[in-house]
């Protein structure tokens, strides 16, 4: 079934008419890239073009068999859960057992007009599989296209950005996302994401615990470190907690307050740091010391 795509009308403009094998949407998470790479694949292989009938045998298909997303392996081989996400050398390239990879679907013929591969986390690639990859970037089969997903250019290895056209998603501007919904809660989670729309949207209750979690965080800072410390381990456990705490504090301390820009910078550290793989528990108590010390002189930033 052919995805559903809101916004980026730019970009689903330019598609059809790049000859370019090789692309790299760039941007934040769940703004539409891999949407946009299921859209283009669609449009690729439709009888009819872009952008999709949605009734010839190609696109009455539930799963594609042209159509491929790679993504960084949740487990260790042992079993274990990945601490460091990574897309493997086996995932790129033949091994033993003869898992699925991506050398071996593209040298097959696709059973419509192009095979579309995607590469979900570009950035997230290990040597050995950046190295495969680049080989496959040098010399693709006339039929493939390969899509490659990052936050950003500078993320993805030089040798694989320097052979990839880059198309840059940004966050959606909020009028776009009414369509789905005005809660200003959502939306302030949202960030221009349909992605967290739709999961705020799809889990009510674990959203109302995100902003219940977000609340007790502001109203700790008027406390004292040990309370602030406490209020922040559930948020640290929740996706795209931080970046909303983030909003909530950039609303509740007017522009030239020197505590709300120490504050969001302390916030910003702190992603940077757990992106990096930097222990949960450092950049809690690193976190909520900064940020209990940004607030000192205020009785709560709750606004209440």
């Amino acid at each position: 079934m052919k995805p559903s795509i809101l916004g980026h009308e730019r970009i689903l403009k330019l598609l059809p008419s790049l000859s370019s094998q090789s692309l790299l949407f760039t941007g934040p998470e769940g703004v539409g890239r891999r949407a946009v790479a299921r859209w283009y694949a669609y449009g690729l292989n439709c009888a009819h073009g872009f952008p999709g009938c949605g009734q010839c045998p190609s696109c009455r298909l539930e799963e594609p068999t042209d159509y491929l997303e790679i993504v960084p392996e949740a487990e260790t081989k042992t079993g274990r859960k990945a601490r460091n996400l990574q897309i493997r050398l086996e995932q790129i390239a033949p091994r033993e057992d003869g898992g699925e990879n991506l050398l071996d679907w593209l040298s097959t013929y696709p059973r419509f007009r192009a095979k579309v591969a995607v590469i979900d986390g570009a950035h997230l690639l290990n040597e050995p599989a950046a190295n495969a990859l680049l080989k496959v970037l040098e010399e693709p089969p006339a039929y493939a296209r390969l899509i490659l997903v990052a936050p950003s250019r500078e993320m993805v290895l030089p040798t694989l950005a320097s052979r990839s056209l880059e198309l840059a998603f940004g966050p959606l501007p909020e009028e776009t996302l009414h369509g789905l919904t005005r809660d200003p809660e959502v939306l302030a989670y949202a960030e221009g994401s349909v992605g967290r729309v739709r999961w705020a949207l799809d889990n009510p209750a674990l959203f109302n615990q995100l902003v219940g979690r977000v609340q007790g965080v502001l109203q700790s800072l008027g406390k004292g470190p040990a309370q602030t410390l406490e209020a922040l381990g559930p948020l640290l456990e929740t996706e795209g907690g931080l970046s909303y705490l983030a909003r909530k504090l950039g609303q509740s301390l007017p522009p030239e307050d020197p505590r709300r820009a120490e504050a969001l910078l302390s916030l910003h550290q702190a992603q940077e740091a757990l992106s990096a793989y930097v222990s949960e528990d450092l950049v809690l108590n690193w976190l909520g010391l900064r940020l209990w010390a940004a607030a000192q002189g205020r009785e709560t930033l709750s606004g209440h």
